[in-house]
């Protein structure tokens, strides 16, 4: 039997293929992960499943993470569109995720938030990097987005630099049988202090119109 990579291989395998990348304070001046087009029709996000621990009601919050939560910093931003290009302003992004450990809050709202659109479309909000847990193999954060005219989308962001892509997600991404998509699978980039690091993910969100 094959022995499975070592976390070190992985990150390594991970920078070859560009799907985690080293900010400045890591690996001095790089290109913008985040640079994109943003222009002309777009295809619509692909859906992925529900999940069991969906709960109405989420705050108004952009801070998933408590000031004294263990777990690697995580920032995830991105803009709404819709299928004709268009920013979404007038969408609402419900996000939840277990925490580092791979523990859900099934009681209360920790690491669940509800976030409006910016007037550009935009959003973003902090958190640490989910836990693996038993009944799933990759790490993932849920999505539900909303907006007028457009179909609901429910989704789940995954990360390039989940072990059990073992540094490859573009012929790895099916280790999870739920990830359907590979376009679902967003690279990490790292930046701050390189004793206290942080991830960033750009995970864009394009809704179907009705």
């Amino acid at each position: 039997m094959p022995q499975p990579f070592s976390r070190r291989e992985i990150l390594q395998r991970c920078a070859a293929l560009g799907i985690l990348v080293a900010g400045p304070s890591f690996a001095g001046p790089v290109a913008d992960a985040f640079a994109e087009a943003e222009s002309g029709t777009r295809p619509p996000t692909p859906s992925n499943a529900l999940g069991p621990f969906y709960r109405r009601g989420a705050p108004d919050k952009h801070d998933l993470r408590g000031a004294s939560d263990p777990g690697l910093p995580l920032i995830v931003a991105g803009t709404v569109f819709d299928t004709r290009g268009e920013e979404r302003p007038d969408a609402t992004i419900e996000v939840w995720q277990a925490d580092h450990l791979g523990h859900y809050d099934i009681e209360g709202y920790r690491y669940r938030a509800t976030i409006a659109a910016d007037g550009k479309g935009a959003y973003e909000f902090t958190s640490v990097m989910p836990g693996h847990y038993p009944d799933r193999v990759a790490q993932h954060v849920h999505y539900m987005v909303k907006a007028p005219g457009c179909k609901p989308l429910v989704t789940q962001l995954y990360f390039a630099t989940d072990p059990v892509f073992e540094g490859d997600p573009d012929r790895k991404f099916g280790a999870d049988p739920l990830v359907e998509s590979r376009e679902l699978v967003r690279p990490v980039l790292l930046t701050g202090d390189p004793t206290d690091p942080m991830a960033r993910v750009k995970f864009e969100l394009c809704l179907e119109r009705l």
